[in-house]
């Protein structure tokens, strides 16, 4: 059993970031009645895959995008959807104190007792790294004894060799169908890597099972913060 939460706030730059990394956990969450706010940045203008043949351009592609976003939210029963209008690859270039305000303001209203987002510094892609600070700076500002906690998502090369192990690893093979949804409501950018899970589920491949068992985290490090 996943462990219980007084309310729970999600944020990340792009759609299909939750579905691939968190998509259960927000499933277990709202599956046990706990309030759940997914704050995406982004409607992932400048997402990669166009099509061949081409099914999009730059102006269509963010209409598409946002029906996807929905589509994954009712895979995950997920209500309190927000898009916070963002441009997708600018957030690094945006305003600290406006992106810092963004997340302080969503966490005077909700009160949340979690945060889940990316790790600073192991989260790769600009955009990721960017939400990830103004998370970082706003959860800051409050007395230690009332911060959210922050389970966060880190995948570059040297996570493992400098953060370790993840320490929050949660079940979720109770959701996997529900996983499963959500990742493929985000057909445009994620076909290729759908099949090959698919594909590898169907032979007890355990790189493929693990998409659908188990998500992981780290619990941020305040005695190594650094963001600025």
């Amino acid at each position: 059993m996943i462990e219980k939460e007084r309310q729970v706030l999600v944020i990340f730059p792009h759609p299909d970031d939750e579905a691939f990394g968190v998509s259960g956990t927000i499933a277990s969450y709202i599956n046990q009645g706990t309030p759940l706010t997914y704050a995406c940045l982004t409607l992932g203008e400048m997402g990669r895959n166009l099509g061949k043949p081409q099914f999009a351009n730059r102006e269509t592609l963010p209409l598409i995008r946002k029906e996807e976003l929905k589509l994954a939210a009712k895979a995950m029963g997920l209500e309190d959807l927000r898009m916070m209008g963002f441009r997708d690859k600018t957030l690094e270039f945006e305003d600290d104190e406006k992106m810092t305000q963004l997340v302080r303001d969503l966490i005077l209203e909700l009160h949340p007792s979690l945060i889940i987002t990316f790790y600073p510094g192991y989260a790769v892609h600009p955009d990721h790294e960017a939400t990830a600070r103004a998370v970082i700076r706003a959860v800051r500002e409050f007395d230690p004894a009332e911060r959210p906690k922050l389970h966060c998502l880190a995948f570059a090369n040297n996570t493992y060799e400098e953060l370790g192990a993840p320490d929050v690893i949660n079940d979720i093979e109770a959701v996997k169908e529900q996983k499963l949804d959500a990742m493929r409501a985000h057909i445009s950018q994620t076909a290729r890597i759908l099949e090959m899970i698919e594909e590898g589920m169907k032979v007890n491949d355990p790189e493929a099972l693990k998409w659908v068992t188990k998500e992981s985290f780290y619990s941020y490090k305040w005695e190594n913060d650094q963001v600025k």
